[in-house]
């Protein structure tokens, strides 16, 4: 008998499909987890009036938070009445992912993350975000110019330098990596008990990890999940998602 890979959920955006609303996520974010972290997957919709966090995660053997058009309300993290707080918002999605971090988390499953994903997580952990990496003339451009093509706006990039000794540092066998950055927000005070994995030349924190009843929680601001065919370093981070699905993989600096 076959042996059962690892079910990794895969958490769902609210989109509007012509004039209907939709529960999706891109395919490359799918794809990419499934071959490269080598499991079986699972799309939880953000339907949290529909179904509790606690019903599927006993379900699943981790969780992945992809990046998505909207911002995490500002209201979660006590700066709803900020000047600069806009959306687009998914409210539901807010709700629903944070209650699936605590479910996974109470059961020691592992949680990884991608752009709003770690965000998502940096909220859920009490930190703060700010709005405003594409336009600080403090921090360098995170995103690229609003008319830039698809393909432009992915291949805007810049290096991070990953922390000594820490997950990424020692998973991807590297001290510094060129990320693609496509992210209008980042990072503000960092939520307790999380480490910083890795930060632009800039200073903003693009990649974080914890571990929680043993279960490990990395994530990171880029997009790993982009071309991933053609990129050794994001492959790694979905290897990394795919030993720590079988309980292979220590978080702990």
């Amino acid at each position: 008998m076959a042996t059962l890979r690892p079910t990794l959920g895969v958490v769902c955006c609210t989109r509007t499909v012509g004039s209907d609303q939709a529960q999706a996520v891109m395919n490359r974010y799918v794809t990419a987890a499934m071959t490269y972290a080598d499991t079986s997957a699972l799309l939880v919709p953000a339907l949290p009036e529909l179904m509790a966090a606690h019903e599927v995660a006993p379900r699943l053997d981790g969780l992945l938070l992809t990046g998505s058009p909207s911002n995490v309300d500002p209201e979660r993290y006590g700066q709803g009445g900020a000047a600069d707080a806009t959306g687009p918002y998914d409210l539901a999605r807010d709700t629903m992912t944070s209650a699936l971090i605590k479910a996974m988390l109470d059961l020691g499953k592992p949680v990884f993350g991608i752009c709003r994903g770690l965000q998502e997580l940096n909220v859920a952990f009490g930190g703060t975000l700010r709005r405003d990496a594409s336009a600080s003339g403090d921090l360098l451009a995170h995103h690229a110019p609003d008319d830039a093509g698809w393909d432009e706006m992915f291949a805007h990039s810049h290096e991070v330098e990953l922390t000594a000794g820490g997950v990424l540092n020692k998973g991807l066998s590297r001290d510094r990596i060129l990320v693609n950055s496509v992210h209008y927000q980042a990072i503000g005070q960092l939520g307790a008990g999380l480490t910083v994995e890795a930060r632009a030349p800039d200073g903003v924190v693009e990649a974080i990890s914890a571990q929680v009843n043993g279960a490990p929680v990395v994530a990171v601001q880029w997009h790993p999940e982009w071309r991933t065919a053609d990129n050794p370093d994001s492959q790694a981070y979905f290897q990394l998602l795919g030993r720590a699905l079988r309980g292979e993989l220590d978080a702990k600096i």
